[in-house]
């Protein structure tokens, strides 16, 4: 990889280092978004390996900085979360967009990058498909077991189902081969008839 990729990268998790909220694995905190970025660069380099560059720094800045906008700072209701959605994807095109530019990439590479941040063209533009499917099996393999334990089994289902029209079949294929209790497992299937 180039110095200006390494330096991005760096960039990246250095400000995701400064997360307030940490998730502790095997007994060591971890800054959460940092955390999120590296498990979503694993997740990817097992998913599709040989991925554009432009898809690997979406990837590692997918949530940059996440916690500056709280879900909390807006309408705790379907419109509220939407718009904190559209918000997101605005606040972490601009943020890594930043730092690309800091970096020395050309204009054509960060708007690469921010177009698939803001997910344009999902189920249509192969590396935003690829993207929300690392995103998906992000959240499947490290999320759902926890996530599960805070809602009702409807709710967990349609969750299931939604997560699931997001994906591409090579990502339902992966998604499929991915180690669950026997609870989720039952639910996922479920889900899926």
């Amino acid at each position: 990889m180039t110095t200006k990729f390494r330096k991005a990268i760096q960039l990246f998790d250095a400000a995701n280092t400064k997360d307030p909220f940490e998730e502790i694995v095997d007994g060591i905190k971890h800054p959460k978004e940092l955390l999120y970025a590296q498990r979503m660069s694993e997740q990817l380099n097992t998913f599709e390996p040989n991925a554009c560059e432009s898809v690997q720094l979406a990837v590692r800045c997918q949530h940059i900085c996440r916690w500056e906008i709280p879900r909390d700072s807006y309408e705790m209701n379907r419109i509220g979360y939407l718009t904190w959605r559209k918000d997101l994807y605005k606040f972490h095109a601009k943020k890594a967009g930043e730092i690309l530019s800091e970096v020395g990439y050309e204009s054509e590479a960060i708007e690469k990058v921010a177009f698939l941040l803001q997910k344009k063209q999902l189920k249509k533009n192969e590396d935003t498909q690829l993207l929300e499917d690392v995103i998906c099996l992000v959240f499947l393999n490290y999320y759902f077991e926890k996530f599960s334990k805070k809602y009702s089994e409807e709710k967990l289902l349609d969750i299931v189902q939604k997560t699931w029209a997001k994906m591409s079949e090579k990502g339902h294929d992966f998604a499929l081969q991915l180690v669950f209790s026997a609870g989720t497992s039952q639910l996922i299937k479920k889900a899926l008839s």
